[in-house]
């Protein structure tokens, strides 16, 4: 357990930015989510709006520091390819 003041000032600040990041990654779920329904739906349109929906989130996500960079690229890149071969 935190025995100085700072120690545990340093705890709060770690419970509320837990809380945060925690929000922001479920947030980021359930654009990924709702990208994964549409494509599982076969509308391709619906799956290319929730594409471009979940895209700004996931880099957000980036530059909070919640995902690393590399890893929403990824995931944008990969939901894209699914997208876009929707219509082949």
């Amino acid at each position: 357990m935190a025995n100085t003041t700072s120690a545990k000032k340093a705890t709060r600040k770690i419970a509320a930015r837990t809380a945060v990041n925690k929000s922001r990654r479920s947030r980021v779920r359930n654009f990924i989510r709702k990208v994964e329904e549409a494509i599982a739906s076969g509308d391709q349109t619906v799956a290319a709006a929730a594409l471009k929906a979940a895209q700004p989130e996931l880099m957000r996500a980036a530059t909070k520091g919640v995902l690393h960079a590399n890893t929403a690229s990824r995931k944008v890149s990969r939901l894209a390819n699914r997208v876009k071969t929707m219509s082949a």
